[in-house]
């Protein structure tokens, strides 16, 4: 194998590949990147097999080959390299790497020894515009859930309806829901859960592309496919094992109806809460309460260590039918800020159902997300 390719060209492919190289102890070559020859590309590949990546890049190729090097030595040494034209060539396992008066040799495994990256050719399938996309999965992979006990919520669940997608993540304490509207309609529908490490690495590895992805999914694997510009060539291609089970019907949870809304500033509520966050307690426990004497919401916490806060922040309030009482609902900070950080409207709208029920966050005339938070229950 022989190659002369731009230096900075395959520094932006290593920097992708190399995010899930470099981290297995049983599986030395899982530790590698594949380099390999196609046609007038090179292509790089890396997979912890769960999740594997694949990129092309355009280059002269003198001589055909593959082989597997160390991600970590590689994509360290190339960045140090100057933006100049790079050649490397194969011999005997060994990857000669020459770029002026630098040459190196980094010793490689053989390529036949790689587990290959499965290609989805068949199945259902759709394209998604990546910023709206990547955003979307940004406001909802946080809440997915880290315990094990119940793998259908460690990941995100992605529902495929004609001309949307619904992407839901929840701990079983929150949920947040994000709809998308899809310029591409499919032709039936379809879902899967796709892991919470997969859905940080897409929005990594995209949400600085423009343009469109395009989605292949299987039963047990999905794809994501972003194409050369003005070519049909792929690019770059994610692919992921999905987690097996079926995602629980979570839209009872979701309040349909309130007995109490609150529509206030979003960031002066969340400066608020921050500011409460400093007094609470072991159970980083806040309270939100309404009075129907005055038009807002106070915030208190109190920790009998520290002392107290209390703060008031005015609000439009009204409430649901036969409701029109004082109320109390204690919150983990956390989880109240976490829901506020997501919502991108200068004002949001704060649904309250008492001290036992479900509360929801929305950003103001926006109805394609949603935050629900469990309150804190007293005792």
């Amino acid at each position: 194998m022989k190659i002369i390719i731009l230096k900075e060209n395959l520094n932006n492919g290593l920097n992708i590949i190399g995010r899930i190289a470099g981290k297995n102890l049983t599986l030395p070559i899982l530790n590698n990147i594949l380099i390999e020859t196609e046609k007038s590309f090179i292509v790089l590949s890396s997979t912890d097999l769960e999740l594997g990546i694949k990129y092309w890049l355009l280059a002269k190729i003198e001589r055909e080959g593959k082989i597997t090097v160390p991600s970590k030595i590689l994509t360290s040494f190339i960045n140090l390299l100057p933006n100049k034209k790079l050649t490397l060539e194969l011999k005997n396992q060994t990857l000669f790497i020459d770029c002026d008066d630098q040459n190196t040799q980094i010793k490689g495994l053989d390529a036949q020894d790689y587990p290959i990256i499965p290609t989805i050719s068949d199945g259902d399938s759709v394209g998604l515009d990546i910023a709206s996309f990547c955003e979307g999965l940004s406001q909802v992979v946080d809440f997915a859930a880290v315990n094990q006990a119940r793998p259908e919520l460690s990941g995100v669940y992605l529902s495929f309806q004609k001309d949307r997608v619904q992407l839901t993540a929840t701990d079983s304490v929150r949920l947040a829901e994000k709809t998308i509207f899809l310029k591409e309609k499919t032709e039936k529908k379809f879902s899967f859960i796709l892991p919470q490490k997969t859905a940080r690495e897409i929005i990594n590895i995209f949400a600085e592309q423009n343009g469109r992805l395009k989605l292949y999914s299987s039963p047990n694997q999905v794809m994501f496919e972003y194409l050369m510009a003005e070519t049909d060539h792929p690019q770059i291609q994610v692919v992921s094992r999905l987690i097996e089970g079926e995602y629980p019907d979570y839209q009872g949870i979701i309040p349909q109806k309130h007995e109490a809304q609150v529509v206030l500033a979003k960031n002066d509520f969340l400066s608020q809460v921050k500011t409460a966050s400093l007094f609470s307690g072991k159970n980083n426990e806040v309270t939100v309460k309404i009075n129907p004497k005055k038009e807002g919401i106070e915030i208190l916490s109190q920790n009998p260590e520290l002392g107290e806060n209390k703060s008031f922040l005015p609000a439009k309030i009204t409430y649901g039918k036969e409701q029109n009482q004082e109320m109390s609902v204690n919150f983990n900070y956390r989880f109240l800020i976490d829901g506020l950080l997501n919502i991108k409207s200068p004002k949001v709208i704060f649904e309250l159902n008492g001290e036992d029920g479900p509360a929801a966050l929305k950003p103001a005339e926006d109805t394609t997300y949603v935050y629900v938070v469990m309150p804190i229950k007293t005792t």
